[in-house]
């Protein structure tokens, strides 16, 4: 982790007089753009030398190809998603001031849903601040800024995010996949405040344990909570089986709702710690196991040891995180059911997850479906789930919508 740095001021309001203006392409579809599309692709946009010479992140006014206005975007020739609307006013400044009206509305909406502060309080797009994750545990906020602009405008946005929620420690999280298609440097900052460990999160009656400095992501996902607590509801009184837990994730959830045991299995020793962690806190240590090792591996080890269980649960990363790795992707979902559905005993249910956006919901129960019934296995699908109110949608963007929970008893 780089050295924690002192809070950062605003810098100067970035105004609109003297933005340059990049225009769409003459066959390019500017109705999407007017309907509330929030990307242009790079094969949409003129890219002549003034515009390849603009900074990563740099703020310009888009106009169609008859050269009218279609709002202010952030600009970045070396992304494929070229530019990002970030507010359909050309004129608009973006300054702390804009931030935190984003933020409070953004806010008004998690404060609705949960009782608690720990939720995510900004899914990009969907909340009006492109390629920007927020989730907020309590007193700190962890912030992704996944695209240049973001990166630029980390100051104010942090600003605006402390004056907005009271939150006293602000860590940037820069890393990850998105990063690198910006072109931007992985590297995780404390802005504001300290870190003195691992923050506890209370969710569905258990206690978990999120690493925001050194985890994954912003070090809990928030995204499956009433995905947890639906098959919670169903393990009542029986054997889980958690596959990919990462920090006790579906495990912790089924115990707090009175499954008997849970194993969590997970291929990092740090996550299944934290997630040890996690059940000592929630005093469900004595009904909680955890096995480390590949989950194909040790699906198959579970299967040669003829182990049952009453809800078996596999919640991976993403298999299929862009379209070119669908096919392969696809193909790995269904290896998983096949494998995952032996363990499942007569009557039993099994929880099939996918956060991958480039597979929608048809391919991927489709994929689920096959590997089920390879697995010697039929049943009937109960449930599809997605992800939780704090991550909404946006519904002109399909990628907004990536998480899908697939719930199957089966026979």
């Amino acid at each position: 982790m780089s050295t924690p740095s002192v809070p950062h001021d605003a810098p100067d309001a970035t105004g609109p007089i003297g933005l340059p203006t990049v225009r769409l392409k003459p066959k390019a579809e500017a109705r999407a753009i007017r309907h509330g599309f929030p990307w242009v692709y790079a094969d949409e946009l003129v890219t002549d030398r003034r515009t390849q010479n603009l900074t990563p992140g740099a703020l310009a006014v888009l106009e169609d190809g008859e050269r009218r206005s279609l709002g202010l975007v952030t600009v970045n020739t070396k992304s494929k998603i070229i530019a990002r609307v970030l507010d359909r006013d050309p004129a608009t400044v973006i300054d702390q001031a804009w931030f935190e009206a984003r933020l409070s509305r953004a806010l008004a909406l998690r404060a609705q849903l949960y009782d608690a502060p720990f939720y995510r309080l900004v899914h990009a797009e969907a909340d009006g601040l492109p390629g920007v994750v927020i989730d907020r545990y309590g007193d700190t906020a962890v912030i992704q800024p996944n695209a240049a602009w973001a990166e630029a405008h980390i100051a104010p946005l942090a600003a605006a995010l402390r004056a907005v929620t009271g939150v006293t420690t602000v860590v940037k999280n820069g890393t990850g996949r998105s990063r690198g298609l910006e072109g931007l440097e992985e590297e995780t900052v404390i802005l504001s405040g300290t870190v003195a460990g691992p923050i506890e999160v209370p969710m569905n009656g258990a206690t978990y344990l999120a690493d925001v400095t050194g985890g994954q992501k912003t070090g809990l996902f928030y995204d499956q909570r009433p995905n947890h607590a639906f098959a919670a509801r169903l393990a009542r009184g029986g054997r889980v089986l958690d596959v990919f837990t990462h920090v006790g994730g579906f495990a912790l959830a089924a115990l707090a709702a009175g499954a008997t045991e849970a194993l969590a299995v997970d291929a990092s020793a740090a996550a299944l710690a934290l997630a040890e962690g996690g059940a000592k806190a929630s005093g469900l240590a004595d009904r909680f196991a955890t096995r480390q090792g590949d989950a194909f591996a040790v699906l198959e080890e579970l299967g040669a040891e003829g182990a049952r269980f009453d809800t078996v649960i596999c919640d991976p990363p993403a298999f299929a995180p862009a379209k070119p790795a669908l096919e392969a992707g696809l193909r790995a979902y269904e290896r998983l059911a096949r494998l995952a559905s032996p363990l499942v005993a007569p009557g039993g249910y099994l929880v099939l997850c996918s956060c991958s956006h480039a597979a929608d919901l048809s391919a991927f129960r489709n994929a689920s479906a096959r590997g089920i019934g390879r697995g010697g296995r039929r049943g009937q699908l109960l449930h599809t789930g997605f992800a939780g109110a704090d991550h909404p949608m946006l519904p002109q963007l399909a990628e907004s919508g990536y998480l899908k929970s697939l719930v199957f008893r089966l026979d």
